[in-house]
């Protein structure tokens, strides 16, 4: 029986509360560690689905592509990171690769209930009005995607506003965003269910489509509020740490919107010693950054690369690690954002991202630019002449 499995049962036959479910007096409920609310049952029968089948990358091909880039005519390990980089491709598609990877960046947006707390420098129709922009394709990311010949989706998850079926977009609207988590859960179960569902989809869809490579950025108006209180959540670390100035907030705003992710998680965590990250996700979550989390683990189990932009996306991809630790070893970050809590994450993960140029946009845009790195870094291995085949004597010491 998997953890999921577990908690599953658990739920059904024991447990009559959990993390975000207060109690008659306000204050939320006891919980046991690692254990989901009962109202999480239809995201975690979902979850156990979609983890079914992943396994972590093969240590057999990453052995041989270590020994192919080891005969190339380079001193040994002479091209750093592009190596390591290499090898992970190599032994997540079990193969030997070769130009052009097969890119596409989905870019999922949404609107937050926690937007109306003032916690962004912009209102919450920019989500609308930056959705439009993509479709146009007059935004950092499309600009970056046609650089790099990568394959642009823009994804309404929950965006406030009627699209009216406009062309060029991608419908998979669960509702007009998430409620306001200093009131609320932020969504319920189902919506959180249907959420990863719609990133599960498009991931499958695109390795039907043959994707070698897929990245996952997002627009939605207060979601670095959410990606701060998921960041807590998950690390315990102290929400003035995790919590940056998002769009551009001065010193009042930025001290205010502390405060506020304080009080998000003395609501929903205060008594929970490690939340479920289907919990977390419930709670503080966005309906972009569920639906990262479901693109990421999908693109595991079909054994695809996955990049993640800064620091909204790595949010959703530390939810789904923890919800299956396999699931790292499919992860690149494409750049280090300047909001404070993606450090929290990276460190939370292990991971080191490729690139470091201050940026703090979103949209997928350092994911993107990432990808130019990856695909060089596959161009050296597949293209570059071995000692033998280029008649160069080998290193003698």
């Amino acid at each position: 029986m998997t953890p999921l499995e577990q908690n599953l049962s658990y739920c059904s036959e024991r447990r009559p509360s959990g993390c975000c479910r207060s109690s008659k007096n306000g204050s939320p409920g006891d919980c046991e560690s690692g254990y989901i609310d009962c109202d999480s049952a239809l995201s975690a029968a979902a979850v156990t689905e979609l983890i079914c089948g992943i396994e972590p990358p093969d240590e057999i091909w990453r052995t041989r592509s270590r020994a192919r880039l080891d005969a190339l005519t380079k001193p040994l390990g002479s091209l750093g990171r592009l190596e390591d980089l290499a090898a992970q491709l190599v032994a997540i598609r079990r193969e030997h690769l070769v130009l052009p990877l097969d890119a596409a960046v989905y870019v999922f947006a949404a609107d937050h209930g926690i937007a109306a707390e003032g916690v962004s420098a912009y209102p919450q129709a920019v989500t609308h009005q930056m959705v439009l922009n993509f479709l146009a394709g007059g935004a950092a990311v499309n600009v970056l995607a046609r650089l790099h010949d990568v394959t642009l989706h823009v994804v309404d998850v929950g965006v406030n506003a009627d699209f009216n079926n406009i062309e060029g977009l991608l419908h998979y609207k669960v509702s007009n965003g998430t409620k306001n988590m200093l009131r609320d859960a932020a969504m319920t179960d189902d919506e959180l269910s249907r959420a990863l569902l719609v990133g599960a989809q498009l991931a499958n869809e695109a390795a039907d489509a043959g994707r070698t490579l897929l990245a996952v950025g997002e627009m939605g108006i207060g979601n670095t509020t959410s990606a701060s209180a998921i960041t807590c959540a998950i690390t315990g670390a102290a929400e003035s740490l995790a919590t940056g100035r998002g769009t551009g907030l001065d010193d009042a705003a930025h001290t205010r919107k502390i405060a506020i992710v304080e009080a998000i998680v003395k609501k929903h965590f205060a008594n929970c010693r490690s939340p479920h990250p289907l919990e977390i996700m419930r709670c503080v979550g966005g309906l972009e950054i569920a639906a990262m989390a479901g693109m990421i683990l999908a693109a595991a189990r079909n054994r695809i690369a996955i990049v993640a932009d800064g620091f909204i996306s790595t949010a959703a991809a530390a939810l789904a690690v923890s919800l299956e630790p396999k699931v790292g070893g499919y992860l690149i970050v494409g750049h280090r954002s300047e909001e404070p809590g993606h450090r929290l994450l990276l460190d939370y993960l292990k991971l080191t991202p490729l690139l470091n140029l201050d940026m703090r946009l979103g949209e997928g845009s350092g994911a993107v630019l990432a990808m130019s790195v990856i695909q060089s870094a596959i161009g050296l291995y597949s293209q570059m002449a071995t000692f033998t085949s280029a008649g160069i004597s080998e290193a003698s010491l």
